[in-house]
């Protein structure tokens, strides 16, 4: 495992999944940061049309699972990993905006409210537009509307323009598995990182702002989420998902 110093030295040269990330053929790596575990998928630029979000099946039914995502892939593709992409109502339908394919399934929200979505700033990720990857905060996103292939908003931002969210606190008590998405400052890196343990919301922004070098990552969820990752033999079980995003190979 490389030490934070030459992570750090490695993100300065740009050399991100040889020394950020330990090296592996799934593309998912281990990672230590401030004292915390957390497990990171990283995606380039050129992968990005294989990256996929999904939520619901041919009948409308959310899929809910990993194992269902499997299931809708087309004969000699397969799943190199996934984990669950934004926040969903009961229904398991996403609470803000998802797009599939530059198809809007549901529409924006720029509101603020209780819970963790509602902590604006909150923002999407989105691939497939000016850049192949952007974390972008929600009511900017509203106004400029950009062009999408893939699209799902959650919140609170982790990292905007370089600062973590402003309601983090270094002493906070509350620690959940914690997952989310935060892009490199020229738009060609995606990583996807789940915590190992229970951390706060400024340690899991820090993993990303301090350890992978972001100006902008965004929250997926908390305590729910979950990690399918074959290479390194796991394949996280626990309630049924809302959004799922994932890369997929072969077809």
């Amino acid at each position: 495992m490389a030490t934070d110093r030459w992570r750090r030295l490695g993100l300065a040269a740009g050399f991100f999944l040889a020394l950020a990330i330990p090296a592996s053929a799934e593309g998912c790596g281990r990672m230590d940061h401030d004292g915390q575990s957390y497990t990171v998928c990283q995606v380039e630029a050129a992968e990005e049309p294989r990256l996929q979000l999904w939520q619901d099946d041919e009948a409308g039914a959310p899929l809910n699972s990993f194992y269902a995502v499997r299931r809708t892939l087309a004969q000699g593709q397969s799943l190199r990993w996934a984990m669950n992409a934004g926040m969903f109502h009961p229904d398991y339908r996403p609470v803000g905006l998802l797009v599939i394919e530059g198809e809007e399934q549901h529409g924006i929200v720029t509101a603020g409210g209780g819970g963790n979505f509602g902590m604006l700033p909150n923002g999407v990720f989105c691939t497939g537009g000016a850049r192949p990857f952007q974390v972008i905060e929600s009511r900017a996103f509203a106004a400029d509307k950009p062009g999408c292939r893939l699209a799902t908003q959650s919140g609170p931002m982790l990292v905007i323009d370089g600062a973590l969210h402003p309601r983090f606190l270094i002493d906070s008590d509350s620690r959940y598995i914690r997952n989310g998405v935060g892009v490199s400052p020229d738009g060609q890196t995606a990583w996807f990182a789940i915590s190992d343990k229970p951390v706060t919301f400024h340690e899991f922004g820090r993993l990303f702002r301090d350890g992978l070098g972001v100006r902008d990552a965004l929250y997926f969820d908390g305590s729910i989420s979950r990690l399918y990752a074959p290479g390194l033999n796991r394949a996280d079980f626990g309630r049924s998902l809302g959004p799922m995003i994932g890369l997929v190979d072969g077809g």
